[in-house]
């Protein structure tokens, strides 16, 4: 199963007169990276927000948002007593000081300390409940809109890995060719020098095997196949393995690597340049899975 990391999900409920939102925006990170912007009614429960998203999402750069709105005005109160005293000392203090803008007075009035006081409101047990269950149906939003993405992406990641694994057959013509032009070379070289220089036919062909040995890739073309495999194996696992499957095209990687510099042959080495470009695709994909 394939999981983006790139998701989105958005909660809107109603509870004792206030409109409470929910919104969840997720992109891909290596790690957990999570941004919050929450009401402050809410302050005092901001770890167990923090807890219920990172076990819900996992990793990722995720913006969490929970916004409050009010049906109603809050309850204000006005000390009087306070507001008079401030009103009758700065009104005072504005004759002394010859000053006519006696009319700003009253509005520097409502701003002192202590003039309009909000009562500071508790949330409810039963309205955190709420909000939670709101929290939770987001994050199941952001994750069903994860595996959509994904379903997308495991489709392109199955098509590219199959191209590399369909290439490594397309090897095999050129390196039965390769070899047999690497020998015919050797063989002329020395009929070059049969009569010039003296050496041991025996150990010259020793040598030559052990050449051509070396340059053999059957094995890399092996792991290879078997890496492909494992890989579309691993994108069937229920879990979403995005680190798993970026350590398998690694090895693709160097298989490939390996498969070009041993090839001495230009048909495998523009075969291996075409396994290298549809690496790297999927390589930047899957960065974005979880």
């Amino acid at each position: 199963m394939i999981k983006s990391m790139t998701g989105f999900g958005r909660t809107a409920i109603e509870v004792t007169g206030k409109s409470i939102t929910v919104e969840i925006r997720t992109l891909n990170s290596k790690q957990l990276d999570l941004n919050t912007r929450i009401a402050p009614l809410f302050r005092n429960n901001e770890n167990e927000i923090r807890a219920m998203i990172s076990h819900e999402l996992e990793r990722g750069k995720i913006d969490f948002y929970l916004t409050l709105d009010r049906n109603s005005a809050p309850n204000v109160s006005i000390n009087s007593g306070l507001a008079k005293s401030y009103f009758e000392t700065l009104s005072a203090l504005s004759k002394d000081l010859n000053n006519p803008v006696e009319s700003d007075i009253f509005m520097q009035v409502l701003r002192m300390p202590d003039v309009i006081s909000t009562p500071q409101e508790e949330l409810s047990d039963e309205d955190w409940v709420a909000v939670k269950d709101a929290i939770q149906e987001t994050c199941n939003k952001v994750n069903d809109f994860r595996l959509t993405e994904g379903a997308a992406l495991a489709k392109d990641f199955e098509k590219r890995i199959c191209m590399i694994r369909d290439m490594i057959d397309e090897v095999t013509p050129f390196e039965e060719n390769r070899i047999a032009t690497l020998r015919a070379k050797f063989e002329k070289g020395m009929a070059d020098l049969a009569g010039k220089v003296q050496f041991d036919a025996n150990r010259m062909e020793q040598e030559i095997f052990f050449y051509l040995e070396k340059l053999d890739i059957t094995e890399e073309k092996v792991r290879l196949r078997k890496h492909c495999n494992y890989f579309l194996e691993t994108m069937e696992s229920p879990e979403s393995n995005g680190k798993k499957l970026g350590f398998i095209v690694q090895e693709c990687g160097r298989e490939i690597n390996t498969l070009g510099s041993k090839s001495n042959d230009f048909q495998i080495q523009q075969i291996v340049v075409r396994m290298k470009d549809e690496l790297e695709k999927l390589k930047e994909q899957l960065a974005n899975i979880l």
